[in-house]
C-alpha cells in the first residue's frame, strides 16, 4: 500500500476533472435544452387567435328575445365607435342561417312610405316596406340610425324604375332584391355589417 502523496493527489485531481466535465455535461446539455424549448415557443408569450368583433350582430334562436341578446353582446360606446369608424374596409355580409326555423326573425316596418315617379311615365308609385333579420337587435337599430341615408338610396333607385316592370310579380320581386342590397350595403358601410335577410312590401300603389 503506497502512501505517495503524488499519486493521491493525481487521484484527487482525476476525480475534480471528471465532476468538472459532468458539470460542464449538464450546464450545456440544459443550454441545448432550453434553447430547443425556446426554438420551440415554449418560453413565448402564446399567439392568440384573432378576436370576435363585439360589435357584430349574432344570431337569436327561436325563443329568445333579439333586445336581449343585443344588449348581453354589445361591445362598450368607445369599442363599437371605433368598429364602425372605417374598421371593416367595405363590411360583411352576414350569412343567413341553414336552418332558418332555429332561429327568431324580428321584423321592423319602415314607418314612412317611399315615393317616387316613375322613370318613363308621370305615374308615380308609393310603397310600404318592411324588413326581417334573424340577427340581433342591432340590426334594426342600425336601419333606424341610418334610415336617411337608406331611404336616400331607394328613393334614387326607385326613380329609374318602370313602371311596366314594377307593374309585374317578377319585377316587384326584383324590386325587394335591389332594396334588401342597398340596406345590406349601407350597414356594412357604416356598421361594418349587414343582416337584413328579407324586405317585404306592406303597401304598393303605382297611379
Amino acid at each position: 500500500m503506497s502512501d505517495d502523496p503524488k499519486a493521491k493527489r493525481k487521484k484527487k485531481g482525476g476525480g475534480m476533472k471528471m465532476i468538472l466535465l459532468i458539470v460542464v455535461a449538464m450546464v450545456v446539455g440544459g443550454a441545448g435544452a432550453a434553447g430547443g424549448l425556446y426554438a420551440a415557443g415554449f418560453f413565448s408569450p402564446k399567439e392568440e387567435g384573432p378576436k370576435e368583433d363585439p360589435n357584430k350582430p349574432v344570431l337569436v334562436l327561436a325563443g329568445e328575445s333579439a333586445e336581449e341578446i343585443a344588449k348581453a353582446h354589445a361591445a362598450p360606446h368607445g369599442e363599437a365607435a371605433a368598429a364602425a369608424h372605417g374598421a371593416h374596409g367595405k363590411g360583411i355580409d352576414l350569412p343567413a342561417p341553414a336552418n332558418p326555423a332555429a332561429y327568431q326573425a324580428t321584423y321592423f316596418q319602415l314607418q314612412t312610405p317611399f315615393t317616387s315617379n316613375m322613370s318613363d311615365t308621370d305615374a308615380f308609385a308609393q310603397i310600404s316596406v318592411a324588413v326581417s333579420t334573424y340577427y340581433d337587435l342591432r340590426v334594426i337599430d342600425a336601419i333606424k340610425t341610418h334610415e336617411m341615408a337608406i331611404r336616400s338610396q331607394v328613393l334614387m333607385m326607385l326613380a329609374q324604375q318602370p313602371e311596366e316592370m314594377l307593374s309585374t310579380p317578377e319585377g316587384k320581386r326584383a324590386l325587394q332584391g335591389k332594396i334588401k342590397g342597398i340596406i345590406n350595403d349601407i350597414l356594412k358601410q357604416k356598421t361594418g355589417y349587414g343582416g337584413v335577410d328579407n324586405v317585404y312590401f306592406t303597401n304598393f300603389v303605382i297611379q
